[in-house]
């Protein structure tokens, strides 16, 4: 059989063929998914974090110092997720991306972002500079949250294959890391109106700024939790 007609047959096989749903518990992994129209739905809060600027970084520094960026940022990024009940879903060149479930996902997805934020300007910065004395760069950031219902699905073909998270929180979470690494944290509305008071105002004092992206409003903030 020709490509093109093997391109087709299963296109076409993809859309008529019914899906098969349910309602998930845990955040799933590939192997709990078939390779045809089978999904699970789940509600969660997808956090995406993304280095700001790493095409000027690759352009202007050499490659093993910003391949030493890419891993600091992201084993910082990854523990810390891990450390407040976050499943990392994906790696994607410099972004992490991770899933939240449960009755404090919103609020537990804010903090892990906020904690990252602490990481890259307490612990990555200093001690890039404490080995790179005289170099000007500085790592910048942002991490997007947003929360929905998730439609996962398992796509790709047989030996190659990986989860798509369908929903509104994935694409918002990731487009909102294109914005000013000036606050380096940006969550939706949604999340916002979930947030526990400890991460909304903590010490009594409110660390989120309201703003409009997109035609919505979000809220921004630059807070750093420590770690």
């Amino acid at each position: 059989m020709a490509l093109k007609d093997d391109l087709e047959t299963e296109v076409k096989k993809i859309f008529r063929e019914q899906w098969t749903t349910r309602n998930g518990t845990v955040v799933p992994e590939s192997g709990d998914l078939k390779l045809a129209n089978d999904a699970v739905k789940l509600q969660g809060t997808v956090l995406y974090a993304d280095l700001d600027g790493s095409t000027n970084l690759v352009d202007t520094k050499s490659a093993p110092f910003a391949a030493e960026v890419y891993k600091s940022y992201l084993h910082c990024a990854a523990k810390i997720i891990r450390s407040e009940g976050g499943s990392i879903t994906a790696y994607d060149g410099d972004r992490i991306m991770a899933v939240f479930i449960g009755d404090s996902k919103n609020t537990n997805a804010a903090r892990t972002a906020l904690k990252i934020n602490y990481a890259v300007e307490k612990v990555i910065n200093p001690s890039m500079k404490s080995i790179y004395k005289s170099t000007d760069y500085a790592v910048k950031q942002v991490v997007g949250v947003d929360t929905c219902e998730l439609f996962i699905a398992r796509t790709g073909i047989r030996g190659s294959n990986d989860l798509v998270w369908v929903g509104r929180a994935a694409n918002y979470a990731a487009k909102m890391d294109a914005l000013s690494p000036l606050y380096p944290v940006r969550i939706t509305k949604s999340v916002y109106d979930s947030l526990n008071s400890s991460v909304k105002t903590p010490y009594g004092t409110t660390i989120w700024r309201a703003d409009i992206w997109n035609g919505t409003t979000i809220y921004k903030s630059d807070y750093e939790w420590t770690v």
